[in-house]
């Protein structure tokens, strides 16, 4: 596996936490994962913010929601079942609302 520990790490956790992560959204993933903002993430936590940012932006209707006036936390909880939803489909066993993110990657 090319690349430095970081990005191994990164890879890593995903495919521990996602095994079943469709190649684009993984690729999307690990980009959000490996931005300058969360280099002093542990590779982990990068990751799973990462993950449950891509999946809120990509697979759910936040986007529309803040479109409409919806504050952050409000559109948050609105798309958690379908953020949770869309991970339990990638073979994710954790839940965003086991412990909501406060960072958007």
């Amino acid at each position: 596996m090319a690349g430095t520990k970081r990005q191994q790490a990164i890879r890593r956790a995903l495919r521990a936490l996602a095994p079943g992560i469709p190649l684009s959204d993984a690729e999307a993933v690990i980009t959000l994962a490996e931005r300058r903002h969360m280099k002093d993430l542990p590779p982990s936590t990068a990751l799973w913010l990462a993950l449950g940012s891509h999946v809120r932006h990509v697979h759910t209707d936040y986007e529309r929601l803040l479109g409409e006036g919806y504050d952050r936390d409000a559109a948050r909880f609105f798309v958690a079942d379908e953020t949770d939803a869309v991970l339990a489909g990638w073979g994710c066993q954790r839940s965003v609302a086991d412990g909501e993110d406060d960072a958007d990657a």
